[in-house]
């Protein structure tokens, strides 16, 4: 059954642009009040990037699919996605403060690092999902490069403390794989979720 437009669950600024240049019709599904997002996101264990960032997405579906029918919004498809940083199998999520941004800046300084992003697709009881994942390697830092970032406030609220899209793209050395993606929605994923639900450029 096709859909005229799409529920975004994520108040992403950067992920309403990237569905914006795929010119997709959509509607953030924002999380209520009471929501505790960021108990979704607590890794389990030992688990893999790879494994955490699928369970996180999937969790962010069904809360987003209960948030839709608590609301008695209007029935369409529900996007959601999460990303996460790792370097092996160490997961550097979103920075607590300026001493853990400054931690995770020199883990990364000088390395190689993998970029997760799982999005998935929900309606009703139907749900798909797909992975991308990106390496990325980052010159060597120095304190200078790390003070200064950390200060004009980019490495908040990001996995890995940076945004690709910002300032940080001048730390990237090299990279492979999908620079949408490690922003935070893969652009070749999503639009191929979004068709087989219907949803397609407007």
């Amino acid at each position: 059954m096709s859909a005229p437009f799409v529920y975004l669950a994520s108040q992403s600024p950067r992920r309403r642009e990237l569905l914006d240049q795929l010119h997709i019709e959509h509607v953030v599904l924002a999380p209520d009040l009471d929501e505790d997002a960021e108990a979704l996101e607590v890794r389990h264990g030992s688990e893999s990037p790879r494994a955490y960032v699928r369970r996180v997405t999937r969790l962010k579906a069904g809360a987003a699919a209960a948030r839709l029918k608590r609301r008695g919004l209007p029935d369409a498809p529900i996007l959601v996605g999460d990303t996460t940083v790792a370097i092996e199998q160490v997961i550097l999520g979103k920075p607590v403060d300026a001493d853990d941004a400054c931690r995770i800046l020199r883990d990364l300084s000088g390395r190689a690092h993998r970029v997760l992003t799982a999005v998935a697709v929900i309606r009703g009881d139907r749900i798909e999902e797909a992975l991308s994942e990106s390496r990325v390697r980052f010159r060597v830092l120095t304190d200078a490069d790390i003070d200064g970032y950390i200060a004009t406030g980019e490495a908040f609220g990001k996995a890995g403390a940076y945004g690709i899209q910002g300032r940080a793209a001048a730390f990237v050395e090299r990279m492979s794989g999908s620079h949408s993606g490690i922003v935070g929605l893969p652009l070749y994923e999503t639009s191929q979720l979004l068709h087989r639900f219907g949803v397609d450029p407007r």
